[in-house]
């Protein structure tokens, strides 16, 4: 499974091998870093909540597609704008100041 992050010019490309034993720790620094380097704070977003909600949706949707993907959009999540993208894919969408986007992007391994 991987994870694209991508906000404003900067972008971080991530791959997760076990989605049932995700450490969002790891991740976190490095979506920290991508931030830093951006001038955004992500911490006020709650990103470390939302990516193991939506690894859980495409992984779910790995044994079943759409129907967890599909659960994980209804449900949404803060003022993101989530997306299921044919495919399993997951997309959350946040607007943030500064003009700038955050998009997080979650692929399945099928």
């Amino acid at each position: 499974m991987d994870i694209d992050i991508s906000v404003g010019n900067g972008s971080l490309s991530l791959n997760v091998e076990n989605p049932h034993r995700f450490n969002v720790s790891d991740v976190m620094n490095d979506i920290v870093s991508l931030g830093d380097k951006e001038g955004v704070d992500f911490h006020h977003l709650d990103v470390e909540r939302l990516i193991p909600k939506m690894i859980r949706g495409v992984a779910g949707c790995e044994a079943g597609c759409p129907s967890d993907a599909h659960s994980v959009v209804r449900e949404g999540f803060g003022s993101f704008k989530l997306e299921y993208v044919e495919g399993g894919i997951l997309t959350a969408t946040q607007p943030l100041d500064n003009n700038k986007t955050l998009q997080i992007k979650i692929f399945p391994d099928f």
